[in-house]
């Protein structure tokens, strides 16, 4: 089967981004400006308005589209810009009559060019059979997240300090200590509180990643109602499921919070049963679904006719802990996931899911807190990425045809 999406993201007072990313391109020129590089059109009467007063490295900067690390190292002649990023910076310089001065000497010095990444150690759960146990070595869904934003930290000269912690007074210090050496900090699901966030944003620009939002910082985050929405809507609807559980995440999860909610309400919208109960709550591993699964068992509870899994890893403990028991799936339970990490288009059967944008999800933490830092720190609006669905066998659609590569002699 295809790909379906769910349509267009609501707006209100955050910024949809299902335009390319600023790493993309974008649509700049159709507004009758310049693409800066971070997301934000450069028009003419921001290059004129410079005329208007003292031009400074930030207005070079914007419209080379460079980090003010690049200007700083051109005008002073130092590590061996690249020949691309000099003749931009040059032409900015000449564009805008820009005269540096002492200020803009010293800025490289001020710059770290390093950005903080802090991220949610997981819990350490094993399945009755350890299945699991290492587990927490690979954390698919933060390294795809990661990934994006080393990316785009690269682009502009940047380097990253990824660090991660639990939740208790230690790893907070950690976190505010980790503050004081980057420019800027990307922070997980909620590994501080939205007072700790707030207080962290009156020292350094932060962007957080699936929290609350939070006076002092932005939060970049997809739409999960839309997408949990939709994928429900094709269960009841397209398959006459009737009975329908929502096995959980983190409980303090905003994703997860918004994926249950929704989920429930498109249950009872559509008529069906919602199943629910503490013995469903998970923990975004796959050993924790596992374990959710081996205890519903031995409880001797009956299973819905649906499992919809906060996340896919935790679907894919879910499956095995099925099949191990000698349930088929879909034909005797069907599975759902949300995330579309790489191994459930590889899983036996294919997991259906709710695809969103991973690693533009990071990307688009960077871009956002690189424009933070480059402009004072001056806060932009909340950023909602779209998702979409994904139909896959082992919520009963049948099997799609991967594509095949073909080594070229």
């Amino acid at each position: 089967m295809g790909e379906v999406s769910p349509g267009s993201v609501p707006g209100g007072t955050r910024r949809d981004l299902g335009d390319p990313l600023p790493s993309q391109g974008g649509p700049a020129a159709a507004h009758g400006g310049a693409s800066t590089g971070y997301g934000v059109a450069l028009g003419r009467g921001d290059a004129e308005g410079a005329e208007h007063g003292t031009p400074t490295i930030y207005d070079v900067a914007r419209v080379a589209g460079v980090s003010i690390a690049s200007v700083s190292r051109v005008l002073n002649g130092r590590r061996n810009p690249l020949p691309d990023t000099r003749e931009r910076v040059e032409r900015a310089v000449a564009e805008l009559g820009f005269i540096p001065d002492g200020a803009a000497r010293a800025l490289s010095g001020r710059l770290k060019e390093v950005v903080g990444v802090v991220i949610r150690r997981p819990e350490v759960t094993v399945s009755a059979d350890g299945i699991f146990e290492d587990e927490e070595t690979s954390l698919q869904f933060t390294d795809l997240i990661t990934r994006g934003i080393e990316v785009a930290a690269q682009r502009r000269d940047f380097n990253l300090l990824v660090s991660s912690v639990g939740l208790g007074p230690a790893d907070t210090r950690r976190i505010f200590a980790l503050a004081g050496k980057s420019d800027g900090l990307i922070l997980h699901d909620r590994v501080l509180d939205p007072e700790q966030v707030h207080r962290l944003g009156q020292q350094v620009p932060v962007v957080t990643l699936a929290g609350l939002p939070t006076p002092g910082a932005v939060n970049v985050s997809s739409d999960n109602r839309a997408g949990m929405a939709e994928l429900t809507r094709h269960l009841v609807r397209d398959h006459g499921y009737r009975a329908l559980a929502y096995l959980g995440g983190h409980a303090d999860s905003p994703d997860n919070l918004a994926r249950r909610a929704a989920f429930e309400e498109q249950v009872a919208a559509d008529g069906a049963r919602f199943v629910c109960g503490l013995p469903w709550q998970g923990n975004y591993t796959a050993a924790g679904g596992a374990r959710v699964i081996e205890n519903l068992l031995a409880s001797g509870d009956s299973l819905p006719q649906v499992i919809a899994c906060a996340n896919d890893q935790t679907a894919l403990g879910v499956i095995y802990a099925l099949v191990r028991h000698g349930i088929d799936v879909p034909g005797g339970v069907a599975v759902t996931g949300f995330d579309d990490i790489p191994v459930a288009r590889h899983l036996h059967p294919q997991l259906p899911t709710v695809r969103q944008p991973i690693t533009d999800l990071g990307a688009t933490a960077f871009e956002t807190l690189y424009a933070m830092i480059t402009d004072a720190g001056q806060l932009r609006n909340d950023v909602t990425l779209p998702t979409r669905l994904v139909r896959r066998e082992s919520c009963g659609c049948p099997p799609t045809t991967m594509p095949r590569t073909v080594r070229q002699p």
